[in-house]
């Protein structure tokens, strides 16, 4: 599990280095074809871990309420962010992860409500959930990547 903590934090520092790279304009266009963006898929990675871990887990999440419900499934982005959403968004990609890390070494994961993902993945606790997230991240790693690509051959157009 402390190999899979550690592949997750390093996907974080990926994304804060592309967070912290990235124009603003570029973070939150959405190219024609996509309906979110940079910005939104980096949310999203934290709503989904968090969802995934501690609410799964009946266990408080880090990230307040109105984060998760900007960034959860389903949302969509409106194109706005301030510097200072942009920070707390960039602060989010670490505390998230050392909590869990923490939390997992001081074994608060005791019961985990089980599901089903929409992709088919069976989740029947929180060792499948980690599993999972890491999925996850990865694929939305990919999308971000291909909105950068988009986002640089727009702009040299």
């Amino acid at each position: 599990m402390k190999n899979l903590l550690q592949t997750l934090l390093q996907n974080r520092k990926i994304l804060y280095r592309i967070l912290k790279h990235t124009p603003k304009e570029e973070l939150l266009r959405i190219p024609e074809g996509f309906r979110n963006n940079v910005y939104w898929n980096i949310g999203h990675i934290i709503v989904t871990q968090q969802l995934l871990i501690y609410g799964r887990s009946n266990l408080q999440m880090i990230v307040p309420s109105d984060f998760v419900e900007k960034f959860r499934k389903g949302s969509v982005p409106n194109g706005l962010a301030s510097e200072e959403e942009i920070d707390e968004l960039s602060g989010h990609l670490f505390t998230t992860i050392e909590r869990t890390v923490a939390d997992f070494e001081a074994e608060v994961f005791n019961s985990y409500d089980g599901f089903t993902t929409a992709t088919n993945f069976e989740i029947k606790n929180v060792d499948d959930a980690l599993v999972f997230n890491l999925f996850h991240e990865a694929m939305h790693l990919g999308i971000i990547l291909s909105l950068q690509k988009v986002n640089a051959n727009n702009l040299k157009s």
